[in-house]
């Protein structure tokens, strides 16, 4: 074959790869069809009922709590000798500390004992605000 037939033949056959690749890419592609939705239950309109507000009641204190219980001469020098209920006791403690200033400066938790505190302390110097209603428990009956 002559030189121009062979780049003639050569032309074509590019051209109709062309063509080809042209075509595959020009075809649409099949897409893959859209998920179907679940239509979203339509909400009801919500009835707006007022609803009365309940009177508020004043919480009730726990009778173990409220029960009186017999003081040690050693608490009772502190807090009054007269049966009282352990909320009472503390509250009456607290009040001896403030009044004593015998709270810590540095660590407002910890509580400096003098002579009578200590004896219902177990003898410690300092306890915590903590720990002191543990060691009293022990001078309630």
């Amino acid at each position: 074959m002559p030189a121009k037939k062979k780049a003639k033949k050569a032309k074509k056959t590019t051209k109709k790869v062309a063509k080809k690749k042209k075509a595959k890419k020009a075809a649409p592609r099949k897409k893959a069809a859209p998920k179907k939705r679940k239509a979203a239950p339509k909400k009801k309109a919500a009835k707006k009922v007022a609803k009365k507000a309940k009177p508020k009641t004043k919480r009730k204190p726990n009778p173990a709590f409220m029960r009186e219980m017999s003081l040690s001469p050693e608490l009772g020098a502190i807090v009054g000798a007269r049966p009282m209920p352990r909320t009472e006791v503390t509250k009456k403690l607290w009040d001896y500390i403030k009044r004593n200033g015998l709270q810590d400066k540095v660590n407002r938790r910890m509580i400096n004992a003098d002579d009578k505190l200590q004896v219902v302390f177990g003898g410690k110097k300092q306890v915590s605000m903590f720990d002191m209603t543990k060691l009293i428990a022990k001078h309630m009956k």
